[in-house]
């Protein structure tokens, strides 16, 4: 048996010992917006610290636990805090998380980041639901021995981001008058922010967001047959588009003032989920 597999299912039985409820859908909260969770009718809590060999999140802000509830009638699980590649931790322990909702039950994904706009007809504030990814910039969560029991050694990645879910997520947009942008997401490796130089690339490829998560963790599901959608909250404009430094505090700033629209959104949209579940 792969040491990739056998330890997502030693952290899976550590958690049925605790847990015994059983999502249909994952919510993954970037930075700034671990506060959805108060949105969430929550029965059950699980600090990753308690679930042997998970990988805990050391960024400020990441809660660094799972959510065990309700939005509506769907049953959710949601991570408040993820893991980043950049905290020095393997990618097989950067995707383990989705590994283990999969396991959990979950057959959809919902993928959220805060970012850097790149497209010059964004601006701080929007929200763009992702269309498709550029993964080349950050390590394949695949390479290695593939784990038959999770998928395929080469998976189709035609389309990652599920239609269906997308348009649910724009049908909750437009009940919602929330403005929705559309576009392509890069994640980087982070942490350090991208120079103006590779903003101006990323541009010239046609990425419209960039941020340091999210891709792995498409790319990971993905390879196990969930049905992904994920929305990139553009909380600053990248290098040499911004006149300003980079910082992490702007960062939170920006989402703390986005949150209630952020919060209705996700919301709408995965109660929205319910007709294809």
């Amino acid at each position: 048996m792969s040491s990739v597999y056998e330890k997502v299912l030693s952290c899976y039985e550590s958690v049925r010992e605790k847990i015994d409820f059983v999502p249909q859908v994952a919510i993954i909260l970037g930075s700034g917006l671990g506060d959805y969770g108060k949105e969430i009718n929550v029965v059950a809590e699980l600090p990753y610290e308690e679930i042997e060999g998970f990988p805990r999140s050391t960024v400020e802000g990441h809660a660094g636990r799972f959510l065990f509830g309700y939005l509506g009638e769907i049953k959710v699980v949601c991570m408040q805090g993820r893991v980043h590649y950049y905290e020095g931790y393997s990618i097989s322990d950067v995707v383990l998380p989705i590994r283990l909702m999969k396991m959990m039950g979950a057959k959809i994904l919902f993928l959220t980041n805060a970012s850097g706009g790149i497209n010059p007809e964004f601006k701080a504030g929007d929200f763009m639901l992702i269309t498709d990814h550029i993964s080349v910039f950050a390590p394949n969560p695949l390479i290695g021995e593939n784990i038959e029991e999770l998928g395929t050694r080469f998976p189709d990645m035609s389309h990652v981001y599920s239609e269906d879910l997308r348009e649910i997520i724009k049908e909750a947009a437009a009940e919602n008058r929330i403005e929705l942008k559309e576009g392509v997401y890069v994640q980087c490796t982070g942490p350090s922010f991208e120079s103006p130089a590779e903003i101006r690339m990323f541009g010239k490829l046609g990425i419209d967001t960039v941020g340091m998560s999210t891709v792995v963790e498409a790319i990971a599901a993905n390879h196990m047959g969930m049905k992904i959608c994920g929305i990139s909250f553009v909380a600053n404009l990248a290098a040499g588009i911004s006149p300003n430094p980079l910082t992490h505090q702007e960062v939170w700033e920006a989402a703390n003032q986005a949150a209630p629209k952020f919060k209705k959104l996700v919301t709408a949209s995965v109660k929205g989920f319910s007709k294809i579940l």
